[in-house]
């Protein structure tokens, strides 16, 4: 009997928010359960940390220079073969809740060709999903942390009073309500939160966060960096906080109906946030507030895996990307989709199949420069390219030293050492592994410099 698949991601979580990842207040008891039963990882990273090329990637598998999404604002090619896709080839009810983010087309100033951002989203943009559909295109513009609007898979607005998370979870339940019962499903559930709202420049945590959160511990970066942490930190907290409320009545519900047994939840972010305290230098070229940049508060994400094969309280150190979250969703349905897609099998790296697989993960960078990294246990290493705008320009032929990071020494990434002499070696290496994969991701191989 194929495996029932729920995609549950959240938006702009650093992995610390989550007590199974070391968070000290009681946060995602939820979340923590799902670990000490399935599968937690716990160095995955962000393969791209900005909303729409995230989604992109997660949507097909493919690089988000691969499908030209690679800022927000660029919609998904229809002309890629998607998740649903296959999914629904092998026989699979799908369903979307939340933000999809890829219906709208134009520049980063909002000029826009093609315009969903609040209307509904036509069905030939939706990414191969032709069923259960509760969705605004950019719902942080059809909403706020209370009170907003999606549309449904025939166009209607729904309009929803109430905290956000909880409505759009609402939505997610009533599916399991109306699901085709013959068949196995998929179900992405898109939550905003803890995204912070665009238009009042807040973190918009349930009423009462301030109070309830009040003797939160900042992680060092922020506490030590500046940035506006101090108070926004525990509206923050109190978004994770429902997120993972919600995903207890999930797993509640899922239970209930006797699904849970046979059911595989993924929960993951697409990227971090550092709360103003990065992308202040002088290579910043485009715009920014809390990702767009290859150091972990941006780019390290939770990750658990938990159902089905994923059993057992496991604790992965390997380096992992969610780039590998659709090859991986795929072969929990029994689709093999080989080269079609990157990454990897997630499964395989649990279950240690590989025992020489490479441990690091690389990452491109847009929107606040064009950036690439490559993360290993010991090190971080990313370049800029000179004179190019993030919010214009996909790539570039040549790229300079942005930093460097000894991780053991620092890992909060606070002292860059890519100039240091004593580091050369290190670099080197770091730079020829950046420089194979970039080849063999993007197709050309760009000059790296020493300095700009």
């Amino acid at each position: 009997m194929a495996y029932n698949i729920i995609f549950y991601f959240t938006d702009q979580q650093r992995w610390d928010t989550c007590g199974c990842f070391g968070q000290p207040l009681d946060i995602t008891p939820n979340l923590d359960r799902l670990a000490r039963e399935g599968v937690k990882f716990d160095n995955a990273f962000s393969p791209q940390p900005v909303c729409g090329p995230c989604r992109a990637l997660f949507q097909t598998g493919r690089y988000a220079t691969d499908t030209g999404c690679f800022r927000n604002n660029i919609m998904l090619p229809t002309n890629v073969k998607t998740l649903a896709n296959y999914l629904e080839e092998a026989g699979y009810e799908t369903a979307y809740v939340g933000k999809w983010h890829l219906a709208s087309d134009g520049d980063m100033d909002g000029h826009n060709t093609v315009d969903h951002t609040v209307t509904a989203v036509p069905r030939e943009l939706r990414g191969g999903y032709t069923g259960y559909w509760r969705v605004a295109d950019v719902l942080e513009f059809t909403s706020h942390g209370y009170d907003g609007y999606v549309f449904d898979e025939n166009d209607r607005r729904i309009d929803f009073k109430g905290y956000r998370a909880d409505r759009i979870n609402d939505m997610a339940l009533e599916f399991l309500d109306v699901r085709d019962e013959t068949k196995p499903f998929f179900m992405t559930i898109s939550q905003i939160e803890p995204h912070h709202q665009n238009d009042r420049g807040h973190y918009e945590g349930p009423v009462g966060s301030k109070e309830r959160f009040k003797n939160f511990v900042l992680p060092h970066d922020l506490e030590v960096l500046g940035g506006n942490a101090a108070e926004e930190y525990p509206d923050y907290l109190g978004q994770c906080a429902s997120l993972d409320e919600n995903l207890g009545r999930l797993v509640e519900r899922l239970k209930a109906k006797g699904l849970y047994d046979n059911t595989v939840i993924l929960y993951a972010s697409d990227h971090g946030s550092h709360f103003k305290t990065r992308n202040r230098d002088a290579h910043l070229n485009g715009g920014d507030d809390y990702k767009r940049t290859c150091h972990d508060s941006a780019l390290h994400v939770p990750l658990v895996i938990a159902g089905g094969p994923f059993r057992g309280g496991v604790a992965v150190k390997e380096l992992v990307s969610t780039e590998s979250l659709p090859k991986t969703i795929l072969a929990l349905a029994g689709v093999d989709v080989g080269d079609a897609m990157i990454g990897e099998d997630l499964l395989d790296v649990v279950q240690k199949k590989e025992p020489g697989r490479p441990n690091r993960v690389f990452a491109q960078i847009s929107e606040s420069r064009v950036g690439r990294c490559v993360r290993t246990p010991d090190y971080l290493y990313s370049v800029y390219a000179p004179g190019k705008d993030g919010g214009k320009t996909a790539a570039s032929d040549v790229y300079a030293d942005d930093f460097l990071y000894d991780l053991k020494a620092d890992p909060w990434q606070l002292h860059n050492v890519v100039d240091d002499p004593a580091y050369a070696d290190a670099k080197r290496q770091l730079r020829g592994w950046l420089l194979d994969w970039i080849e063999k991701a993007e197709g050309y191989r760009p000059a790296i410099l020493d300095e700009e």
